[in-house]
């Protein structure tokens, strides 16, 4: 007996139905990412794993998906190193490629290829699929779609500010109320961890920091000393636990925290442009706010950082995030190439539309109309009115087989199709339409231009 069939975990099939909804978000994204004037590019779903590897974190690293080298994948490895099982040099041996973990790594490799033929600066955005070996949950999965805008050879804060204004934009046009759109500034971090004394554990500082919503207070400051942190360190950090106010207010005590920082101060400065600018022009539906817990584990952010939280009482991770990076193309051999982007979850997007009821009833996965099949002379009448429908852009169809008509018009209602379309001898005769509604039951003659009006306005 065959075994049933299954998908591997963190992955999903959708509906006609949900794959409406998801490209609804997407035509959304897309248009103000062009409004904007972002272009579009694409790049393969799979990178050479040093394009990849070392650009995350430790975290990142692990989990992204390598993929193993085609034919005997085991040729170039000896006896000696199976056995001593250490999976790290063995795995650069039997993986030569890996599937994308971001858009961003992937962007800078882009770049640094195409320098000579890019405009800078050059605002790109990307909408394709990424891979991540994460553990599945709700909200989080292994495969699913990054939103991605980007700006590439521009170190000016008003690529800052036009970003605060995309997500904006995009989550009122989704309807969207009540967003946070929470900024803090990696100079700011680095600026804490020099002043406590503990630069030199600037990453563990931050990837602890950014857990604080997940493992309180408490868990963060285990996890800090586990890394080597001192309990005194740690002390002088107490205020970032319980920070409130206003962003001024909050500008105001970072101000103080940081003086002795150079680059500490650089970041408070830079917060301030961008923020001050943003309440100046105004927001419409969202909220901008200051966390200066947010640190994102991702090592290439060097400047402001972005992290979009949904709506309050909405049971969900973040939907966006994204930062300010001066030199992610060094790493390929582009220096001095300073870029900022941010991402949109489509995914979590897509959940939190549907909790919330936000989806407008008029995304339809199907056919406006479906007309019934008598058989083949008033097929062929109705193909010929199909035929000029689709040519207006009107999505309809016609069942295929001459069946009951009882069972096509369970087909359409199964199909949540909302009109039929009856073609019998005496319509044809009078070159007419029987055109009924399926949810209400009514039922009118109409021609061809009526036809065509009535299905055109739904």
């Amino acid at each position: 007996m065959a075994s049933k069939p299954s998908i591997p975990k963190g992955t999903r099939d959708f509906s006609p139905a949900e794959v409406a909804k998801r490209q609804y978000i997407i035509s959304i994204i897309k248009s103000n990412f062009e409004k904007f004037g972002f272009q579009p590019i694409e790049t393969p779903s799979f990178e050479n794993s040093e394009t990849l590897m070392g650009k995350y974190g430790e975290e990142g690293d692990r989990l992204i998906f390598k993929i193993l080298n085609s034919g005997d994948f085991l040729d170039k490895v000896s006896l000696e190193e199976l056995q001593t099982i250490n999976y790290k040099p063995l795995t650069s041996k039997i993986s030569e490629k890996a599937l994308r973990y971001d858009l961003t790594v992937p962007f800078a490799r882009y770049v640094v290829q195409h320098q000579n033929e890019i405009e800078f600066p050059f605002k790109r955005y990307q909408i394709q699929p990424v891979w991540r070996a994460d553990r599945p949950q709700k909200g989080r999965f292994r495969e699913f779609y990054q939103c991605d805008a980007d700006v590439v050879g521009s170190k000016s804060l008003w690529q800052e500010v036009e970003l605060v204004q995309l997500y904006d934009a995009v989550f009122t046009a989704l309807g969207l109320k009540g967003v946070t759109i929470k900024i803090n500034n990696r100079k700011i971090l680095s600026g804490i961890a020099e002043v406590i004394g503990a630069s030199d554990k600037l990453i563990y500082f931050t990837v602890a920091l950014d857990k604080l919503d997940k493992i309180g207070e408490e868990g963060v400051k285990k996890e800090m000393i586990e890394k080597g942190i001192s309990e005194n360190a740690i002390e002088k950090v107490q205020p970032l636990f319980n920070f409130t106010g206003s962003i001024s207010e909050k500008i105001k005590q970072l101000s103080g925290l940081l003086t002795s920082s150079a680059e500490g101060m650089k970041g408070v400065s830079e917060l301030q442009f961008i923020c001050d600018t943003v309440t100046k022009l105004g927001l419409k539906e969202s909220i901008l706010d200051l966390d200066v817990t947010l640190a994102r584990g991702l090592n290439y952010y060097t400047g402001a950082i972005f992290e979009v939280a949904p709506p309050e009482g909405v049971a969900m991770g973040s939907i966006g995030g994204g930062g300010r990076y001066d030199d992610l193309t060094g790493i390929f051999g582009l220096k001095d190439m300073s870029g900022v982007g941010i991402s949109f979850g489509l995914d979590r997007i897509y959940l939190v539309l549907e909790e919330l009821n936000l989806f407008p009833e008029t995304i339809l996965a199907t056919s406006k109309a479906l007309f019934i099949n008598y058989g083949e002379k008033e097929a062929f009448y109705a193909m010929e009115a199909i035929t000029k429908l689709r040519a207006a852009n009107i999505k309809v169809e016609l069942y295929p087989d001459a069946i009951k008509v009882g069972k096509q018009f369970m087909h359409a209602d199964r199909r949540q199709i909302p009109y039929a379309v009856i073609v019998g001898e005496t319509e044809m005769n009078e070159e007419k339409f029987a055109l009924k509604n399926l949810i209400s039951g009514e039922q009118i003659l109409v021609n061809f231009d009526e036809l065509k009006n009535q299905l055109a306005s739904i």
